[in-house]
């Protein structure tokens, strides 16, 4: 049976059927008789139009109940049959032929034909006013619509409705899947499931329903699927931006064009839940991160913060507090944003089975945070954990700016909440210290002290001067010649003057490292064996970065 005679119930489809319209008073007073297609009378009148010319098809999109005396049917059989064949191909909805002077009974060809095609074919004993008859079917069908829009209108108030009674997701979509008798995801815009309710077939699951149609899903969505978007906050965050996808599977009963208004209507309302959410999120993130910041920075006493970090929800108990910090190189890309970055790193820690206290400053770029030890044995293995937690939540937050710096991630030293404060005061400061530094996977905050104290004297002028006098003539080289000398003494101080090791690193041989490392004596002026030249070449060359 044709796709279009499945929507005989008017107030799902928001239309009129054809048989709907013989029952008003403009077709019925003209003792409509049918001929063919009695079985699709539940075909949708989308409009009426009436014609008399034989190229009628042509001037008609598809839905119509096409009202006409025959005129342009032609008088041969087989101009009849083109003339049925050409409006069955349209689509209308069906056609009505006037029975008077052209026509006292409709021809045997133009019934076969109607009857082969499948279009409904009635004829009128008397005759009716056309205007009439339009008239009554339009405003049918302008009230269906309105009728329509009421439902799904109705939909939209329950909704809000739960909302403001303290609902939300799961609520949105446990009305819809009601109303649409089928089951509702919500789903990224890469297809990942995030929401799902209603029931399948013999009350299965929803997420039974979803695994089963997963693939037919990701090919392309079963066939009456409705797909709508919910709008704002993905990536770019901008107008058109799509932060999730509401999918309306017609795995029970086929959908109809309410349940598409429907769900448009509760996209709207999800779109305002989400970004509601994002919102608390990101600021709770933030007061966590207020919280950590006031510590490290002595105004919440020790002896008050475990108190208001319970308030937070962290409870280590007695447990060793390990002090940790995340910091950006350039804050999170636009389309990230710091509360999809605090919930995806929020997701990876809660792998690691340790107590975790989270928080965000955007200001300064930085995800501090307390992590509850066990014992403080554990700090080695526990850092590496939350390091790698950290950096696959950046990862799988895409908050990262193409091109940017890795995030620099420093540890301090485990110990109660009084040294919490100094260890989270002197891991955010290393870690900005950090920056341009070769990226590992954490930092131990005592390894800094030195990059720290070169940092704090960035902007002084003396330091840009001894940098200059301790290595300027080897950079100056490195400017005009190569092989560059800069990274064999990088290598060779690294590897504190072994030179075998040195040689290794840098896939030389011997002879050619001596060569390298006597040039360089040479360049400045200084004896590599010197440990007094060793301290200030190793120096200079850490400062060199922040001077550049």
């Amino acid at each position: 049976m044709d796709s279009r005679d499945d929507t005989p119930d008017t107030q799902h489809s928001g239309g009129i059927t054809v048989r709907r319209a013989l029952e008003l008073p403009g077709l019925r007073g003209g003792l409509p008789e049918i001929l063919a297609g009695a079985d699709r009378l539940g075909r949708t009148v989308r409009w009426v139009h009436a014609g008399e010319v034989p190229n009628i098809a042509s001037l008609l999109k598809g839905g119509e109940l096409l009202l006409t005396t025959g005129y342009g049917l032609g008088t041969r059989p087989a101009d009849q049959r083109a003339f049925v064949r050409t409006l069955a191909e349209r689509g209308i909805a069906a056609l009505v032929v006037e029975l008077g002077p052209r026509f006292t009974s409709l021809p045997a060809a133009l019934v076969e034909a109607a009857r082969a095609a499948g279009l409904p074919l009635v004829q009128l004993h008397r005759e009716v006013a056309f205007v009439t008859v339009t008239e009554e079917v339009h405003t049918e069908i302008v009230n269906g619509h309105y009728a329509l829009l009421q439902r799904a209108e109705e939909v939209h108030r329950r909704c809000t409705e739960a909302l403001l009674g303290g609902g939300g997701i799961p609520q949105v979509l446990g009305i819809l899947a009601d109303f649409g008798g089928n089951p509702v995801f919500l789903e990224t815009p890469d297809g990942r499931l995030l929401y799902a309710a209603g029931t399948g077939p013999a009350n299965a699951d929803p997420l039974q329903v979803w695994e089963g149609l997963r693939g037919r899903h990701r090919a392309g969505p079963p066939a009456g699927t409705v797909l709508v978007d919910v709008p704002g906050g993905g990536q770019g965050g901008g107008p058109g931006s799509v932060r999730a996808r509401l999918v309306l599977l017609p795995v029970n009963t086929p959908l109809a064009p309410v349940h598409r208004i429907a769900t448009e209507r509760a996209a709207g309302v999800l779109a305002v839940v989400m970004m509601q959410a994002r919102q608390e999120e990101e600021l709770a993130a933030r007061g966590r991160g207020d919280f950590l910041t006031d510590l490290a920075e002595g105004r919440i006493a020790a002896g008050d913060a475990p108190a208001q970090a319970r308030v937070l929800g962290f409870k280590p108990g007695a447990s060793p507090l390990l002090p940790v910090v995340m910091r950006l190189a350039d804050g999170p890309s636009p389309g990230g944003g710091w509360a999809v970055l605090a919930r995806a790193v929020a997701e990876e820690l809660a792998s690691v089975g340790v107590p975790v206290l989270l928080g965000v400053r955007p200001v300064e770029g930085r995800v501090p945070l307390l992590v509850g030890l066990r014992a403080e044995s554990e700090r080695p293995a526990v850092a590496d954990r939350v390091a790698a937690a950290l950096r696959a939540g950046v990862e799988r937050a895409g908050t990262q700016r193409p091109g940017a710096q890795p995030p620099v991630v420093v540890v301090g030293m485990a110990g109660g909440w009084a040294a919490a404060s100094a260890g989270l005061r002197h891991a955010a400061e290393t870690a900005t210290a950090a920056q341009g530094l070769s990226d590992r996977p954490w930092y131990d905050a005592r390894s800094l002290d030195i990059d720290l104290l070169l940092w704090r004297l960035r902007d002084h002028q003396d330091l840009a001067a001894f940098v200059d006098r301790a290595i300027g003539p080897l950079r100056d080289h490195d400017h005009r010649s190569k092989p560059p000398l800069l990274p064999t003494l990088e290598t060779y101080l690294a590897h504190a003057g072994r030179k075998a090791e040195t040689a290794r690193e840098l896939h030389l041989n011997r002879q050619t490292l001596y060569n390298r490392l006597a040039r360089i004596g040479e360049l400045l002026g200084t004896d590599l064996d010197d440990p007094q030249a060793v301290l200030a070449l190793s120096l200079a060359l850490r400062a060199r970065r922040l001077v550049a």
